[in-house]
């Protein structure tokens, strides 16, 4: 917020602040399945959902910066996965395998607290997170782009808990989409722009808006624009270890460096130990062994392990508990059992 308003200041544009607590956070959740209509498991929703009511009492209509990153190389992944992948390519495969499981084995606990030992401002949950995919990754990459598939997927998809075998796939199995480009980095954000922009980004704060009537444009993703940016070497996206370096030549005519570089921050909140905390009830029921079994929908027993290793803290597994969080939620709406939950579900709604 603070640089926020200095940049504001610079600009002589207005500046609005939205504090919010971590109970009001929580309190939006019940909300999230009626919200999305369907599964949806980014958990940054949770703050998304506070701008766009927040923006609404401003305006009708806003604008987006989204597909900036995907356009112009502004993930942190597009600079730091070939540095990563140059380091791990001289080790065997073996051994690269063997440093990925010993990760896995690392406790939360231990992340926080070389988090603190380090200096990191990253919240424990994020640098759990962080590393967990960074195990996968380890675990299973030959190359750039499997390290690039690692450092995303929460599963691989013979891990993924469903009773239905036949009913998983994905995008990022069709290798034909990214053919004809020979630069990984190229590759990453064309997969991005296919699979993560439309299926992760855009529902996110589309549906979080339109939910209090907010129209949202995203100016990056004219076509017109677009085209530009694929046309434009990578040399003139990721520059000196940094990304969107032709977009910073633009905002430095209007805005100093000094106010706008910083490290990139994401736009999320502490789930791992709100599901330990104030979460924890509520997420109990929702993974209840007979209930999951009940449904048949998911495979009780490595969610019912990974919730035990979450809850005792022996793991971080927040991103994948809360993607099966978000479905359980989603199909006690569409689907009610009880006079209670259809209250709940009206409740909700109001």
């Amino acid at each position: 917020a603070p640089h926020a308003a200095a940049v504001a200041r610079h600009l002589g544009t207005e500046h609005h602040e939205l504090r919010v607590s971590a109970a009001k956070a929580r309190d939006v959740i019940p909300r999230l399945p009626v919200m999305y209509d369907e599964p949806f498991a980014d958990s940054s929703q949770i703050p998304t959902s506070f701008i766009c009511a927040a923006a609404r009492g401003q305006v009708t209509v806003a604008l987006s910066g989204d597909g900036g990153d995907e356009m112009f190389g502004g993930y942190n992944r597009y600079v730091s996965g070939p540095r990563l992948w140059r380091l791990l390519s001289r080790m065997p495969a073996p051994a690269r395998r063997a440093v990925g499981r010993a990760m896995l084995n690392v406790p939360a606990s231990l992340w926080d607290r070389a988090a603190r030992l380090s200096g990191s401002r990253k919240r424990t949950s994020l640098l759990a997170d962080k590393a967990q995919k960074l195990a996968n990754g380890l675990r299973h990459a030959d190359s750039l782009d499997e390290l690039y598939r690692g450092l995303l997927a929460q599963w691989r998809a013979e891990d993924v808990p469903v009773a239905r075998r036949d009913a998983t796939s994905t995008r990022l199995d069709d290798a034909s989409l990214v053919t004809g480009l020979d630069e990984a980095v190229d590759r990453m954000m064309l997969w991005d722009s296919l699979t993560y922009l439309p299926d992760d980004i855009l529902v996110k704060v589309d549906r979080a808006a339109m939910a209090v009537s907010l129209e949202t444009r995203v100016p990056f993703l004219d076509h017109r624009v677009a085209e530009v940016a694929w046309r434009l070497p990578l040399s003139m996206k990721i520059r000196d270890g940094q990304g969107k370096w032709a977009l910073r030549q633009i905002l430095y005519r209007h805005v100093p460096p000094a106010l706008i570089e910083r490290p990139k921050a994401g736009f999320a909140v502490p789930i791992g130990p709100w599901l330990r905390g104030p979460l924890r009830d509520w997420a109990d029921d929702l993974l209840d062994e007979a209930r999951l079994r009940r449904e048949g929908y998911l495979d009780a027993a490595p969610i019912r392990r990974m919730w035990a290793e979450h809850v005792s803290g022996r793991r971080d597994w927040s991103a994948r508990l809360w993607a099966v969080l978000m479905f359980q939620a989603w199909h006690g709406f569409t689907v009610p059992v009880s006079n209670t939950r259809m209250a709940y579900r009206q409740e909700a709604r109001d």
